[in-house]
């Protein structure tokens, strides 16, 4: 596993001044087996415009990938070099998430990571390099890179010998 992160969380006191409520390690880190993915929520939201009153940790919850309709979820996942997959089936990741996220409404899946989300996705390439597979193509995406995707089908891929982390920021989309 990656360092830990720090998470830094401001807020208010009882006479509006700008205080620090949280100052850690993220209360929520999840280790998908499928694929040794480590995926660290950082916060979520329920609605637009999100509600910022409050001390509550918006990060203990257990959620899916996707946002909550309307919300929108941060995290910070570290992808470890993907192993052979000769093995395992095409559909992994689309069965080990299921429902809308499942890749493609009309594509079987070309890789077993493929997968989507009804939501726009804002990630930053903050270390290391990883593969961006589509339904027929791929970009090679490097640390300090960003990706806009807007509800595609896909797969991470590392193809490295070190661990990819990437910044995701997921915002509730209309459907396709």
């Amino acid at each position: 596993m990656e360092r830990e992160v720090r998470r830094v969380v401001t807020g208010h006191d009882e006479t509006g001044k700008a205080i620090v409520l949280l100052d850690g390690p993220s209360p929520n880190t999840f280790v998908r087996e499928s694929t040794g993915t480590v995926a660290r929520l950082m916060w979520v939201t329920d609605a637009t415009p999100a509600d910022i009153s409050g001390a509550a940790d918006a990060a203990v919850r257990k959620i899916a990938i996707a946002p909550p309709p309307g919300g929108s979820v941060f995290r910070l996942v570290d992808f470890p070099p993907t192993p052979d997959l000769r093995a395992t089936p095409v559909d992994l990741m689309a069965r080990d998430i299921g429902g809308e996220q499942a890749a493609g409404k009309a594509r079987p899946p070309r890789h077993p990571y493929m997968h989507r989300t009804r939501s726009i996705d804002y990630a930053i390439i903050v270390s290391g390099e990883i593969d961006m597979l589509l339904d027929d193509s791929e970009v090679h995406l490097r640390q300090g890179d960003v990706v806009v995707q807007r509800g595609t089908n896909h797969a991470w891929v590392n193809r490295g010998k070190e661990v990819c982390r990437i910044a995701f920021v997921l915002i509730d989309a209309k459907d396709l």
